[in-house]
């Protein structure tokens, strides 16, 4: 998949068609002879001889821009001169179920460069994904691209990443974010990111992170993926391959040295109400038995009630790392139970790693994803039943 620029590396014709209101401001000045307003279909020429003279390779397509233009839930600006000379644009995409927006693309004509024009169409970037209520504005940048890292660091980006061999010819970049808060916090914390390679293997991936983050001698590979879902499963879920309930994971977890705690509000079988047949009911209930007495055996502590926002603030704060059951409903559309990390907690947003790359979007976009307070506790339970389940990871036991 091509890389563009400062931006990410899918092309515009792969992202999602979410359609959505055409960006209406008056043009804003950035000078006394140039202005910035939203792009049309009718600015299309004049962005294509832009991409074709400011760089020499992983350029947008026509069919990219007519995509950025019509169809993805995105947004192009363009910086015009008085005579109605198109000399730059940034384009942006915003993602259903997260509060991240993209810098996809920014490009100055060569004629224009050195006007100071890229910074006015960043910081008009910058308000339009403010306006769409995003948490943070992310991008990529050619690590030997330093004119470009300087503008983007003099901004307030912080790098968060990076993507290796990602450009044509091969160079990586640097992956960078910027919080749209009014005061962010001065630190942050971010997790060891695993993508998870099956399906059904999101439980296991999200407590390699945590385990990784808390000893980075913890394996972060596949292998150590399917040992952990092996010791972790349920056996039968939906249809299909087993997922890991709370008692697995911990049981995993605890095996490897780590200390942890359990939250469930219901000592039933996890999910046990969306497994099909009275025979996969009856193995399901048989093993989760089994795995709740090797965990009293095992001295792990069970807490019957909710892991709630004050308490994850808490856990968060003293450096545990805690793996919450959510729906993925409100990320991907799909009424799936589904394991995520969570990496930081702040007044406004729940930030988690997610192991699950979805089709529209970039690694890098289930890394620190945040989530809005009230809608992770909407978003923390599964099932008729709204069961909730939390394993928290405290770090290496003390040996006696």
């Amino acid at each position: 998949m091509p890389a563009v620029h400062q931006a990410a590396p899918s092309t515009a014709s792969g992202m999602q068609a979410i359609p959505c209101e055409p960006l209406k401001p008056a043009p804003v000045p950035c000078s006394n002879k140039v202005m910035i307003r939203p792009a049309t279909k009718a600015d299309l020429p004049a962005l294509l001889d832009i991409e074709a003279r400011a760089f020499s390779g992983d350029r947008l397509s026509s069919r990219s821009f007519r995509h950025l233009l019509t169809k993805a839930h995105a947004r192009t600006l363009i910086a015009e001169d008085d005579a109605g000379t198109i000399l730059g644009y940034t384009s942006l995409l915003f993602h259903q179920g997260t509060w991240i927006a993209r810098l996809y693309s920014l490009a100055v004509a060569p004629e224009a460069r050195g006007k100071g024009l890229s910074r006015p169409l960043l910081d008009a970037a910058i308000e339009a994904a403010r306006g769409e209520d995003c948490a943070v504005l992310r991008l990529e940048v050619r690590e030997d691209n330093l004119a470009a890292r300087h503008l983007y660091e003099k901004a307030g980006f912080r790098r968060f990443g990076v993507h290796e061999s990602y450009y044509e010819d091969g160079e990586r970049a640097l992956r960078l974010e910027k919080s749209l808060a009014e005061a962010p916090r001065p630190t942050v914390r971010t997790l060891p990111y695993y993508a998870q390679t099956l399906d059904f293997t999101c439980g296991p991936s999200a407590l390699m992170m945590a385990m990784r983050a808390l000893d980075p001698a913890s394996p972060l590979d596949r292998r150590e993926e399917l040992r952990l879902w092996r010791e972790a499963t349920t056996i039968f879920m939906t249809a299909g391959h087993g997922g890991c309930s709370a008692h697995g994971l911990a049981l995993a977890a605890w095996r490897r040295g780590f200390e942890v705690e359990i939250f469930v509000n219901d000592d039933n079988a996890l999910l046990l109400n969306s497994v099909r047949g009275t025979e996969k009911k009856e193995v399901v209930q048989l093993v989760h038995e089994d795995m709740v007495e090797q965990v009293e055996a095992a001295g792990i502590p069970v807490t019957r009630g909710v892991l709630g926002l004050s308490a994850l603030v808490e856990r968060v704060t003293a450096g545990e790392v805690p793996l919450v059951l959510v729906s993925t409903w409100r990320m991907a559309g799909e009424k799936q139970p589904h394991w995520i990390a969570v990496s930081d907690v702040d007044e406004h947003f729940v930030y988690v790693n997610d192991p699950t790359v979805y089709d529209d979007r970039t690694e890098g976009d289930s890394i620190r994803m945040p989530i809005a307070r009230p809608e992770f506790e909407r978003m923390a339970r599964f099932g008729r039943g709204q069961q909730k389940a939390a394993v928290v990871i405290k770090g290496r036991r003390h040996q006696s």
